[in-house]
């Protein structure tokens, strides 16, 4: 075999052997939420409280966000080097509702404060401490269409107000056309699609009269979705709508 073939020959081996990435500056990673799908420590699995799972966020402004499935961690995140380092983590102080939660915070923190490896390994994203690991997986995002979305929250331009008890507003979307249960009466029409906009056309409505809460909500969802042009912000399972006047929804899978 000649010189150059075998140089050939060692090079695609360095390069094509396995899927694990060590990083850097954390592109793989930002912007995204990891669900854990499995948790050892001392080379044993660790259980995890009944319901709960290790969430990591990682933001667009270099922030990690975690959860464990009580309080909530964040702070100023680096992933140079391969190694995920934590400045300053603060977390909340809740009173956790179920036995073992406080002490899996605890531990959580302990592994994030003690500047832990990370790798993305395929699509898994794995975090190594001394004595523990933690392999995760990014969740997906929800889509526009496709499935219902449930009303949650009204936005005015001063603050976001929860839906009455017992009141149920609901959108979905497919293929141009949307459908609106708004809380006492049902509606169609048609939407467009314009990078962060929604063009919602004229919505058929029935005329029905209910209850004040449920007309209340109904004005609600009909003025958002009738006053020209909609901004929409999918985050996770959430999504915002808001129209010029800085009112809207918020609605959720």
């Amino acid at each position: 075999m000649g010189y150059r073939v075998l140089v050939a020959v060692i090079a695609l081996l360095v390069t094509g052997c396995g899927t694990t990435s060590t990083g850097t500056g954390g592109g793989d990673v930002k912007g995204k939420v990891f669900s854990s799908t499995s948790v050892t420590e001392q080379g044993k699995p660790r259980a995890l409280v009944e319901g709960t799972k290790v969430e990591l966020r990682f933001t667009d402004d270099d922030r990690l966000i975690a959860n464990a499935g009580c309080n909530t961690m964040q702070g100023p995140v680096s992933l140079a080097g391969g190694k995920l380092t934590v400045t300053d983590l603060s977390t909340t102080d809740m009173a956790c509702p179920t036995p073992g939660l406080h002490e899996q915070d605890e531990w959580l923190g302990t592994l994030l404060s003690a500047t832990p490896s990370w790798r993305m390994d395929g699509a898994n994203l794995v975090i190594t401490g001394s004595n523990a690991e933690i392999v995760l997986v990014a969740e997906a995002p929800a889509t526009l269409e496709g499935g219902i979305w449930i009303v949650d929250g009204l936005i005015t331009q001063s603050a976001t107000s929860s839906v009455p008890a017992g009141v149920r507003a609901t959108i979905s979307f497919k293929e141009g056309k949307t459908e609106v249960e708004a809380g006492c009466n049902s509606a169609g029409g048609t939407y467009e699609v314009d990078g962060e906009t929604i063009r919602f056309g004229q919505l058929a409505s029935e005329l029905k009269l209910c209850g004040p809460d449920e007309m209340a909500v109904e004005k609600a969802v009909l003025d958002a979705l009738g006053q020209g042009p909609v901004t929409y912000k999918i985050d996770r399972n959430t999504l915002t709508l808001t129209n010029a006047k800085g009112e809207g929804l918020q609605l959720r899978k």
